[in-house]
């Protein structure tokens, strides 16, 4: 039998972290139709919460700064992130974040570009975050 070392306990422990906040994440976003995780100081994320509620959508905001796993949480959103933007730099706060219909739409840059585009709205209606 193979003893582990401190440093395999403390990687096998930080998976075992990120599984369950990833857990925690898929659970959070799959109850609601818009869904933003957000940092209270954070202007860009003022900006997007601001945006959806001028169009009328009631998302559900996570405020990671005041979250208990928060720290967790943002580790996880921005290894989905970068999943999802390969070739996007992932040193910048991954905040905002935002979910529609369950599914990540992705950060700032993603939700002006479907805004500025015009495919944002027909995306909060086909998640029923709108009903206009």
């Amino acid at each position: 039998m193979r003893m582990l070392s401190e440093e395999e306990t403390e990687t096998e422990r930080d998976q075992e972290e990120i599984i369950s906040s990833y857990e925690r994440v898929c659970h959070m976003v799959s109850n609601n139709a818009v869904v933003i995780f957000s940092v209270s100081s954070c202007c860009m994320c003022h900006v997007i919460k601001r945006l959806l509620i001028g169009l009328g959508v009631g998302p559900t905001v996570y405020e990671l700064d005041q979250e208990h796993a928060g720290r967790e949480i943002q580790a996880v959103l921005a290894r989905l992130l970068a999943a999802s933007s390969p070739g996007v730099i992932g040193s910048q706060c991954p905040v905002p974040v935002v979910f529609v219909g369950g599914k990540l739409l992705g950060g700032v840059e993603k939700v002006m570009a479907c805004h500025i585009n015009g495919s944002l709205v027909p995306l909060l209606k086909q998640a029923g975050a709108l009903w206009l």
